[in-house]
């Protein structure tokens, strides 16, 4: 795919194993199990084989993917994921008892529930399906009132809750809540006051390779991964002595200042001029132009070369 189709798309990168992507998916199939079975086990008939329990499943799968996919982002954690759900199921059945059959009601409980989980610090995207499913939800589920908040969904929430905490539990690199999870690192030895070099993009990708989890960061995870690229900023730093045709070179910089060019080709130096270095812009600022320059300017213009691996620019 072109890079700049790439961007527009907002297609990113994915640093995760085909391992941790499996066990993901294995997670979220134990976790909606889980409450397709406490629904099944703990409700009328009338409600878990119509289109509330079809809603309700629809809910809690979307949260199987923030659980199990995304254990460590701030969408994730307990109190997003049962405040999420519960908040919004109180502002969808006020809605439904306050204006019933209004054909603006399931807009006004979606737009309600997500200010209050916005108020509440617990934004959970679900929660506005579980808001709709009060109003639009069947006769049967609206005769639940607000016992709609313990079943089905407070049980659905402690069965996918209980599934998230066991499962990834075990696997040391994905602990939930994501307060669990502590990696223990030795610094690459040298002292945080003695740190003399900037932070790079490719300091940041192997940082979010060690990661290995998709980031929905949170302040904590921003952390360790600002201390991670920290590490790998320190463990090498090379400058380019000399420009070679076919080598790619990064400029060091951060978001959207960073840039990785190919040499193409050096032209020999002319009589009274420098040699010409002609490029092509792979990565970053300026994807697909090319361009040339003398080859001192792209030497300064340079940090270090760096190469294509799995997907991501390394030193």
């Amino acid at each position: 795919m072109p890079p700049f189709l790439r961007i527009w798309l907002g297609i990113e990168r994915n640093t995760t194993t085909h391992a941790e992507k499996w066990i993901s998916g294995v997670g979220a199939f134990f976790g909606i199990l889980a409450v397709s079975l406490v629904l099944h086990a703990g409700l009328p008939q009338g409600l878990t084989g119509g289109a509330a329990g079809a809603v309700m499943l629809a809910s809690f799968g979307a949260s199987a993917v923030l659980l199990f996919a995304v254990p460590h982002g701030a969408l994730s954690q307990p109190w997003a994921i049962a405040g999420g759900h519960l908040v919004s199921a109180a502002v969808g059945v006020s809605c439904q008892k306050l204006f019933p059959g209004q054909p603006w009601s399931p807009a006004l409980a979606a737009g309600a529930a997500v200010a209050a989980m916005y108020y509440l610090r617990c934004i959970h995207p679900p929660g506005g399906a579980t808001s709709l499913a009060a109003v639009i939800g069947s006769e049967d589920l609206h005769a639940l009132g607000y016992h709609y908040l313990l079943a089905p969904v407070g049980i659905s929430v402690a069965a996918i809750l209980l599934v998230a905490l066991a499962y990834n539990a075990l696997f040391p690199w994905r602990r939930y809540p994501v307060h669990l999870h502590r990696r223990r690192r030795e610094a690459a030895g040298v002292p945080a006051a003695e740190r003399r070099f900037e932070l790079t993009q490719e300091d940041f990708s192997a940082a979010m390779a060690q990661l290995n989890s998709y980031v929905d960061i949170n302040e904590e995870s921003l952390t360790e991964l600002l201390e991670l690229a920290k590490q790998h900023a320190e463990r090498d730093v090379i400058h380019p002595q000399s420009v070679l045709p076919g080598q790619c070179y990064s400029n060091g910089r951060l978001g959207n200042a960073w840039s990785v060019r190919e040499v193409r080709d050096l032209l020999p130096a002319q009589p009274g001029r420098q040699p010409v270095v002609n490029y092509r812009v792979v990565a970053g600022d300026g994807s697909g132009h090319f361009g040339s320059c003398p080859q001192e300017e792209f030497r300064q213009w340079a940090h270090y070369p760096v190469r294509l691996e799995q997907g991501r620019w390394v030193k």
